[in-house]
């Protein structure tokens, strides 16, 4: 009998058995990474009407998902109320989200507001679009919580967008600064918070592949190919390819900023540094080697020659 029980136990899976268990695991590292992020920036509280703003795109719809199970166990008592705002993009599928809403029994509203004419006929061809589009669906936005009380405006953005917006600013704007978990609006009325903070874009993308999302293309941002975004974003998939659990590291640095060891000298008083005499636990090791891994190769360089 021992023998049988032994043989059944080193069977291998069926390709069925062996997706089901993945996407289980899968499961799993969502709902803890999103639960474990609420919980470390007090996102959600008792009583909290959760406005989700669901775009159709696969964060948007994987954020309402997860937090429709989550809720089901949560320590607190929160209602979900899912907004899609209407832009009036050409083609835009209006029947999908209200279809797909009303199966979910998710109580939801939509928002019909032309944004799309105002963006393309202010910005220039060939301009970025995103900037414009943002601000203005950021007012909407605002304006929709306020009239459905709202307390916490919710949004889709994940561990792949926070980093690449550190990098953008970085590059481009010299400025180290990235998208928060949670925030307070520009308007000082709303908290918006980020729950997908912690959750890799791929394991997004397959959360979206198993539940069947009813995924809406944009034709503003998602049709521009040129974008700084899309550069950074392939920069940092290259990156996790060849180096494994590098993305992880990055987006714990950013948990882990000493401004001691920066230049900012609004965060740390350079000017007023003084020697005390007394060994401080946080202060610099001047010659002490900094401890990193040994690189396996190094990207090469390549020179230019500017006459």
């Amino acid at each position: 009998m021992s023998a049988v029980w032994n043989a059944a136990e080193t069977a291998p899976l069926s390709p069925e058995r062996k997706i089901e268990r993945e996407t289980h695991k899968l499961e799993k590292r969502l709902c803890r990474q999103v639960g474990q992020a609420i919980a470390d920036y007090a996102m959600i509280g008792e009583g909290d009407k959760v406005m989700v703003c669901l775009s159709g795109g696969k964060d948007s719809y994987g954020l309402l998902d997860i937090l429709l199970k989550l809720r089901q166990r949560a320590p607190v008592h929160f209602d979900l109320v899912a907004v899609n705002l209407d832009q009036k993009q050409p083609g835009f599928p209006e029947h999908v989200l209200p279809a797909y809403l009303k199966a979910l029994g998710v109580p939801f509203h939509i928002e019909e507001q032309d944004t799309y004419s105002i963006v393309k006929d202010k910005i220039p061809e060939g301009k970025t679009l995103c900037s414009l589009c943002s601000r203005l669906r950021r007012a909407i936005l605002y304006r929709v919580a306020r009239e459905l009380g709202a307390t916490r405006i919710a949004l889709g953005h994940h561990r792949d967008d926070i980093l690449q917006t550190f990098f953008l600013n970085m590059f481009f704007g010299g400025k180290l600064k990235a998208m928060p978990p949670k925030l307070v609006s520009d308007d000082g009325q709303h908290m918006v918070i980020r729950p997908l903070a912690y959750v890799a874009e791929k394991d997004l993308v397959r959360w979206a592949e198993h539940r069947q999302f009813p995924i809406i293309p944009c034709t503003l941002c998602g049709s521009q190919e040129n974008l700084q975004r899309k550069q950074v974003a392939a920069m940092l998939r290259e990156w996790e390819r060849k180096h494994p659990g590098r993305v992880d590291t990055m987006f714990t640095a950013l948990q882990n900023v000493v401004p001691s060891h920066l230049a900012d000298g609004t965060l740390h008083d350079f000017k007023g540094l003084t020697a005390t005499g007394v060994a401080d636990a946080d202060g610099d090791r001047a010659f002490d080697a900094e401890e990193f891994p040994v690189a396996t190769a190094l990207p090469a360089l390549q020179v230019v020659r500017i006459d």
